[in-house]
Parts: C-alpha cells; sequence; structure tokens
C-alpha cells in the first residue's frame, strides 16, 4: 500500500481497534515482521464477512496479519437476516472496490459470499473458514443436518423481534453457556467479550435456499476446524471437496471461531488465496 492513509483505510483501522471478541491483536508493525514469502507487490483487496454470534471484530486477529502484510483489507458487517438480504448488501460492498478482491466467509458468512460473489468478476478467490459453501437450492439446514456433530441449537436462545414491514421475526443469540459449542479453546474472557457483543441471527437464516454459487466459477480455499461443534468438521470437509478446493487446511485443536484461535493459520491462508490470484 501507499504511504497516503485513505478515508477507507481509516474507516477499517477505527473498525479493528474499536473493540475485539479475544485477546489483545498484534500490532501492524509486529504482524509484518512475519511477513509471508511471496507477498505480491499488488495485491487484492480482502473483504472479510462474519457469521452469526458474531460481528466484524472477531476478525481483529486476522486483520492485524494481513494490514501488516501490507493488504487492504475491509471487514464487511453481515446484517444477519438471510440471503436475500445479506447477499446483496454485500455483493453493493464488493461492487465499491476497483481492482481484485480475495473474498473470505466464515460460518454463516460463506452462504453470504457464496450468493453475493456470483458474477462478480473483481472476486477472484472465496476462502472459506469452518463455512457453509451451499450450492443452489440448498439451505444451512440441509447442510448442518448432512452430518451429525453440531451442538448449537441448545445453546442458541430465541428471542422476538418486530421487522420492518410489522410482523414478528425471531433472532437466535448465543446463550451465555454457549462456550463449548461454539469457541472452547479461547479463554473465558474472550468469550464473555464476544457473547456480549455478538450480532443474533435471523432463525429464518437456515430456510432460505441458495439462490447462486459462486464457487463453480471462482478459485476456492478452506479451512476445516477440526474440533468444530457448530457445523461438523465433516461437512466442512465434504463442501469443501465438492467446491475443488485448490487447497484445504485443517486445524485439528481449533473451535469453530478458527479466526480467534488460530488467527495467523487463517490468515496464511488467506494470503496464499491472494497470492494465486496475482
Amino acid at each position: 500500500m501507499g504511504r497516503e492513509i485513505t478515508r477507507r483505510q481509516l474507516l477499517v483501522t477505527g473498525a479493528a481497534v474499536a473493540g475485539t471478541a479475544a485477546q489483545a491483536p498484534l500490532s501492524s508493525a509486529a504482524a509484518a515482521t512475519a511477513r509471508p514469502a511471496g507477498t505480491a507487490a499488488v495485491q487484492p483487496t480482502i473483504v472479510l464477512v462474519h457469521g452469526g454470534y458474531a460481528d466484524s471484530s472477531c476478525w481483529n486477529q486476522t486483520l492485524s496479519y494481513l494490514q501488516g502484510w501490507g493488504y487492504t483489507t475491509i471487514c464487511g458487517a453481515n446484517p444477519l437476516r438471510g440471503i436475500p438480504t445479506d447477499a446483496p448488501y454485500i455483493a453493493s460492498l464488493l461492487d465499491s472496490i476497483a481492482g481484485p478482491v480475495v473474498l473470505v466467509g466464515h460460518s454463516m458468512g460463506g452462504t453470504v459470499v457464496t450468493n453475493a460473489a456470483a458474477g462478480k468478476s473483481n472476486v477472484k478467490a472465496l476462502v472459506y473458514i469452518a463455512a457453509f459453501v451451499p450450492d443452489v437450492g440448498e439451505t444451512q439446514a440441509d447442510l448442518i443436518n448432512k452430518y451429525p456433530g453440531s451442538e448449537v441449537l441448545p445453546v442458541s436462545v430465541p428471542v422476538p423481534y418486530t421487522k420492518a414491514d410489522g410482523t414478528t421475526g425471531t433472532d437466535l443469540h448465543l446463550s451465555q453457556d454457549g462456550q463449548a459449542a461454539f469457541c472452547a479453546d479461547i479463554s473465558k474472557g474472550a468469550f464473555q467479550l464476544l457473547q456480549a457483543t455478538q450480532r443474533p441471527f435471523d432463525a429464518d437464516s437456515f430456510i432460505y435456499p441458495t439462490t447462486a454459487a459462486a464457487w463453480h466459477t471462482i478459485p476456492v480455499w478452506g479451512l476445516v476446524a477440526g474440533q468444530d461443534k457448530a457445523i461438523p468438521p465433516a461437512a466442512e470437509r465434504w463442501m469443501y471437496s465438492r467446491a475443488n478446493a485448490q487447497k484445504v487446511v485443517e486445524v485439528p485443536t481449533s473451535s469453530h471461531c478458527a479466526m480467534l484461535s488460530h488467527p495467523q493459520i487463517v490468515a496464511d491462508l488467506i494470503h496464499q488465496a491472494a497470492k494465486a490470484t496475482s
């Protein structure tokens, strides 16, 4: 990146330091000392999309590595209302970016990027971090039930809310007892921050069918969280295999929230995808 600080960089940096759902992120200067080999001079913009029970701050530690390596990085604010709302919103963010993009989704963010990237010629790679990778017509309910092992439903608290049209919807919140099912490998204090700052998701998110699957035309990279109790690891492996992933990294000890417990591994995978697009 150039030396001039743009308005977007100021906004992204502000968002990165505003809050964190885990330990204090590595500074960009410190991350730069661990710069991986082969970092390209001309780099794509990295767009990170969070999933349910989270907000953009869940990427803080991964963001520090990527910015330290010179990547312009944007954390998209996923509305978590379901495909009809979430995908067009993230698609509009992609339209605002000049130049190539590496688009990253965690968990339900994987469904959003799968739909949002369809037809976007500037998206050069899709990176799935313990994420859903649906095909056209599939729902998240279909995929999370394909293999046994998900434990998040019992720790999801339904809360009614009023939609814009006056009808009643149901938000799902991660309960205070949800650490073992969602992010067992971070500290209790980090979990308490995540649980307090979470963005709940509309329960209908699980029943909206995917309308477009960008992975049919855009190269894929994937990370399997070996101790994932939200999306079963077997489901992640199966989805990445079906999408003909260029590379799949397995982190045997990781919970669902790999970007919190293993941020450098996540950043390295994103870097590999970015390098392959150069």
